[in-house]
Parts: C-alpha cells; sequence; structure tokens
C-alpha cells in the first residue's frame, strides 16, 4: 500500500496517508463481518435490480423486494446487486448526495442487513463523482478549507480536447462561490455530477473510509463506478490513466486486507481503438 501511495503521489510525504489508511482498516477489521466466500463457480448468478422495483403502501421497496426475492428467486440468484440506493439527484441514482445513507424510499440500512441474509450483497461505489447536491460540494461552495481540493478547478482557455467523452455535455462547468468567485469544474457526466479530485489524498483517505464503510454494511461484492475517469492530467485521454490503475490496485489491497475475499469488479469503458489494441481486430 505504501508503495502505491508513493507512486500515486509522488513527492509528496505518504506517512501520513498511510496511517490513516492504517487506522481505517483496523477498524473495519474489530467488526463482525460476514464470511466471504472465496473465489467465483457456476453457482454465482447475480440478479441486477434497483431497490425499488415492487411496491406495496406504506412500506419500504426493500422490504417489498425481499419478500419476492425469497418467494421466487432466491433459489435462483446467489447474488444480488443492487443498483445504486443512496439518496440521489439525477441519473437514475448515479449522482449521489450521500454515500452512507438509504435512499429513505427503499428504507434505510436495517433492510439492507435484512436482504443480506437472504444472498449475497453488491453494493455500487460510485467513486469518480459526486452530486452537486451533495453536503461535500455545498461546503466546496461555501468556502469551507476542508473542502477546497476535493474538486478539479480548471481555467476553461486550456486545451482539453484529448479528453475522453462518454458524453456528448460540456466537460467543464461554471459555478459560483459563495464569495461571488466564479471557477469552472470538471463535470465528466454532467453538471450535476462533480468529478471528484483524487490528486488529494483527502479525498483518497474519504473514498477508503467509505469502501470500508460498505464492507461494514454487509457487501461482500463492490462494482467501482465509472472508474476508468478517475484520474484528470491535462494533455492525456484522462480515461485508464496509469494512476487510475494504481488506486484500483490500492483498492484492492486496503479491501483484501480488511476483508479477505471481498470482490471488486470495475466498470471498464474502454474506447474501441483500445479495445482493438488490447483484444486484437479478429484477423489473429
Amino acid at each position: 500500500i505504501k508503495e502505491r501511495l508513493s507512486f500515486i503521489y509522488e513527492n509528496q510525504d505518504i506517512e501520513p496517508i498511510w496511517e490513516s489508511i492504517k487506522e481505517r482498516i483496523v477498524k473495519t477489521k474489530t467488526k463482525s463481518l460476514k464470511q466471504r466466500k472465496q473465489n467465483w463457480d457456476e453457482k454465482d448468478l447475480v440478479l441486477i435490480t434497483y431497490g425499488d422495483q415492487f411496491y406495496e403502501k406504506k412500506e419500504p421497496t426493500l422490504d417489498t423486494f425481499k419478500k419476492i426475492f425469497d418467494q421466487y428467486l432466491a433459489d435462483k440468484f446467489e447474488i444480488v446487486h443492487l443498483l445504486p440506493f443512496y439518496p440521489y439527484s439525477s441519473d437514475d441514482g448515479f449522482s449521489v448526495i450521500d454515500y452512507k445513507k438509504v435512499n429513505p424510499i427503499l428504507g434505510n440500512w436495517e433492510q439492507i442487513e435484512s436482504l443480506s441474509k437472504s444472498a449475497r450483497i453488491m453494493f455500487d461505489d460510485v467513486c469518480n463523482h459526486i452530486s452537486a447536491r451533495s453536503d461535500w460540494f455545498k461546503e466546496y461552495l461555501n468556502g469551507n478549507p476542508e473542502y477546497q481540493n476535493f474538486f478539479v478547478e480548471m481555467d476553461p482557455t486550456i486545451d482539453l480536447s484529448a479528453v475522453t467523452r462518454p458524453r456528448a455535455l460540456p466537460l467543464l462547468t461554471k459555478f459560483t462561490l459563495k464569495n461571488g468567485e466564479e471557477k469552472h469544474i470538471w463535470t465528466t457526466f454532467s453538471e450535476d455530477q462533480i468529478d471528484l479530485n483524487f490528486s488529494s489524498p483527502q479525498v483518497l483517505l474519504k473514498m477508503i473510509d467509505v469502501l470500508l464503510f460498505y464492507l461494514e454494511q454487509g457487501a461482500e461484492y463492490i462494482r467501482l463506478d465509472a472508474i476508468g475517469f478517475m484520474w484528470k492530467e491535462v494533455g492525456t485521454t484522462c480515461i485508464h490513466h496509469e494512476k487510475t490503475h494504481e488506486i484500483v490496485k490500492l483498492f484492492r489491497d486496503v479491501v483484501e486486507e480488511a476483508a479477505k475475499g471481498t470482490v471488486l469488479i470495475t466498470e471498464t469503458n474502454v474506447p474501441h481503438k483500445d479495445n482493438v489494441a488490447y483484444f486484437g481486430n479478429g484477423t489473429d
């Protein structure tokens, strides 16, 4: 882990970062976590679903989902991948307002725990960006120094034409701070989805905290959403950057130390030309 930190944060003192990570891992290891199944096999069929597919009046939707799952699906699916079930502001849940809360329509962490008794659970970790309505971004706009480096400020005159774009939307969005200052902020997916600045060690520590919190809440599998876009460097495509790969390996090391057997799955969106480069062009 220390070697990876040195690679990611070259020329910085990584000892305090390492000490914080170590303390956070120890905290998770003191919890009574579910035993992880080691390795994959033919029984690992995954049901991918939102948590609000079934409704009953005045019932949390996850309670209703569990009734349906237990009666009709439990003998068919070993794993349930719950798509983002956190409070959100847009993009079908992928603009997360609070990583550590459950959307009240679905229920709360008790409903997640109850479902985890019927199936092994996969969470989404939307680690590239956070909602413009999140407390983190609000504190940034308010000028709170703790959040000053949480987001990527960029001069709009800089040439960013090399950046790989997943959507035909502006890469930068203009926001006005509480003091009246205007800033252009990196928003890969939409003006409501503010990219996190992983060049700040504090952001890395926050997201490791979220990752380990998910393990503590019963996640045995975690999907890292939009992970390929995580590191920004002007003049590059900003996708699948070598430091992004190192952060993914770091996440892997952290969860393996905290709860051996936890599975991390990355959403890997590779441009077509890279697909050809990686996997051949079909004529080999």
